[in-house]
């Protein structure tokens, strides 16, 4: 379930509503917001899941999710739009009379369901056995507002408390559904304990999740091989498979002639898709973009974010015009071309709890630089050049000269191209399918409904 947001196309989801759930009452603070409730299908692989939308136009009907797209900041009434949201799910369910076993929230626009179910549904018998997990894809984002913001949510009042969903005299959502939670799962296990370790990392709530530590489970993100699949990626020019990896090339003349850089078969491109932030390492390449630049490699970069890396970029895109491509967009197919069409694939983030792309660029035969933490350093093992083993290069120190260094190493090994092609067929034959992460959510569910 999830809000019916502005920006979903009715026809092309096609939605329908559900006549008897019209009208649903959601208390909100002294007033009550009307909920209506439409639905939908995902199919993937022959399978359907049924998808429900939690529907109130003033809240949801925005062409934005959390943030205005025109003055890039948070919507000021995001603390209604989410205690609307966590309370409405649970009106909708026992409208619907569909009793979960298990209620998975993710982030901190759920973070109020363990706390409305442990409280205010407390003994509701239609949740007497209901359970929750609550998982956590960013620390960062913690969903903190004012503490006037806490009487809309009709919660007990001794809720507003260091043992409740108050952090540093706010209300904190990502809180509320760490200390009301059943079980707790992030997207690594190297991020569940990165976050329990420090300030930087558990950005001030890593008391509470040592409390809970028994409790907080590391499980890598899968990604969709029906989508990110070299050998059916209709997407790029030219599909390959560990057998015929000599076709990869052909997207890399493809990607080389969209973007105006000349094709040197010696010369490896390296391949950026990112957030332009500072969590993704974007002041580490603004550090070494010139020394990078002198060695022979040629550098493939597409992302938006913060103004002065657009700057950065750009300007170094102008010094370097045969070394340098820049696209500051959103662009699905490049992003796809990118990963088949580049040698190499450069994350080197400050911090990164899953992390996609160097699991795209494994199935893709693109050899993966990240720095080691979170799920970088969970799914890349670093080369051993001797024995030929390892799928790509990591650096542990989040500096500059780090970075360089290992970006020198692989241009070094590039040139060996029978060692790389080892390298190349090592990461495309690990699997990061959904099967094995859904068998460790399964196991957490039926623990869980167990007990």
């Amino acid at each position: 379930m999830m809000p019916r947001y502005g920006n979903i196309n009715e026809r092309k989801a096609k939605l329908h509503e559900m006549i008897r759930l019209r009208d649903i009452d959601v208390p909100l603070g002294t007033r009550a917001y009307p909920a209506s409730v439409k639905s939908s299908f995902i199919s993937s692989n022959h399978h359907k899941v049924q998808v429900y939308f939690l529907d109130n136009a003033t809240l949801f009907g925005r062409s934005g999710l959390y943030v205005h797209p025109d003055t890039k900041k948070d919507y000021p009434d995001n603390d209604e739009r989410f205690i609307f949201f966590s309370r409405g799910v649970l009106e909708v369910l026992k409208r619907l009379g569909w009793k979960p076993d298990v209620v998975h929230c993710n982030d901190w626009q759920t973070g109020l369901v363990p706390a409305y179910l442990k409280t205010v549904y407390r003994n509701d018998p239609f949740y007497k056995d209901t359970k929750t997990v609550f998982t956590i894809h960013n620390m960062a984002y913690q969903g903190i507002f004012p503490k006037s913001s806490f009487q809309k949510t009709l919660l007990p009042p001794e809720l507003f408390s260091e043992r409740g969903i108050e952090a540093y005299g706010k209300m904190n959502l990502l809180k509320a559904g760490l200390v009301f939670a059943d079980a707790i799962t992030t997207v690594s296990e190297r991020y569940a304990q990165e976050i329990r370790s420090s300030d930087e990392y558990g950005c001030g709530l890593q008391d509470i999740l040592n409390k809970r530590k028994n409790d907080l489970h590391g499980i890598m993100n899968g990604i969709d091989y029906g989508i990110w699949n070299p050998a059916v990626d209709e997407m790029i020019p030219h599909r390959y498979d560990v057998k015929t990896l000599d076709v990869k090339v052909e997207n890399k003349k493809a990607l080389l002639g969209k973007r105006e850089l000349p094709f040197n078969p010696k010369t490896p491109v390296i391949g950026m898709i990112s957030r332009l932030a500072d969590q993704k390492g974007f002041d580490l390449l603004g550090a070494i973009i010139d020394d990078m630049m002198k060695l022979d490699v040629q550098l493939v970069v597409l992302g938006t974010g913060e103004k002065k890396y657009h700057d950065m970029l750009e300007a170094a895109e102008k010094r370097y015009p045969d070394k340098l491509s820049v696209d500051l967009s959103f662009n699905d197919a490049l992003a796809h071309l990118i990963e088949a069409g580049t040698d190499i694939f450069l994350m080197p983030s400050r911090y990164e709890p899953c992390g996609l792309n160097q699991l795209y660029s494994l199935k893709y035969g693109t050899v993966p630089i990240v720095r080691a933490t979170g799920g970088l350093d969970d799914s890349i093992e670093e080369v051993d050049a001797s024995s030929g083993t390892g799928t790509g290069f990591k650096f542990k120190k989040y500096e500059s000269a780090e970075l360089l260094k290992t970006v020198q190493r692989a241009v070094h090994l590039y040139a060996d191209q029978a060692l790389w092609r080892k390298i190349m067929k090592n990461g495309m034959s690990k699997d990061f399918s959904w099967e094995a992460s859904a068998r460790k959510y399964l196991h957490i569910y039926r623990s869980l409904a167990k007990r």
